[in-house]
């Protein structure tokens, strides 16, 4: 009969990598840390309208996120490169997204093929930095429908 000892379970569940409904590799509390940053354009409320994170209107409502098709926020009046990327078939995953949050223009021109210019200028410094903040919207957000 193996025994688990609590504490080392705990001990060792903590120390690796968190993987949120299979979305996500980063730290959920490090990337809640770094998203203090994006308040200021970005909020997560969800869909009975509860406030998970305040912040600004500048940017979407980033609650269910994981998933999503890029530029499809009802009613949020996006980049014409974001609503062409979504177009061509852009959906939200970790990997799109740290490329994204990490260069925005740059992303979305590269990945439609077409100049302009992405309405999001501000850009996390390091890649563990948007796989952390991925952790977090993934953890904060309902299971992407399949």
């Amino acid at each position: 009969m193996t025994r688990v000892i609590p504490m080392a379970f705990a001990a060792a569940t903590l120390a690796s990598p968190v993987f949120a409904d299979n979305h996500a590799s980063g730290d959920p509390a490090e990337g809640e840390q770094v998203f203090r940053q994006c308040r200021a354009c970005h909020m997560i409320v969800d869909d009975d309208g509860n406030n998970i994170q305040r912040g600004g209107r500048v940017g979407p409502n980033l609650y269910g996120i994981v998933g999503r098709t890029a530029g499809s926020v009802e009613g949020f009046n996006y980049s014409d490169l974001m609503v062409t990327a979504g177009e061509q078939g852009l959906a939200w995953d970790e990997e799109s997204f740290a490329a994204y949050v990490q260069d925005p223009t740059g992303y979305l021109q590269e990945t439609t093929g077409e100049s302009g210019r992405g309405k999001m200028s501000y850009m996390v410094r390091s890649e563990e930095d948007a796989i952390n903040v991925w952790a977090y919207l993934a953890s904060v957000s309902p299971a992407p429908e399949s």
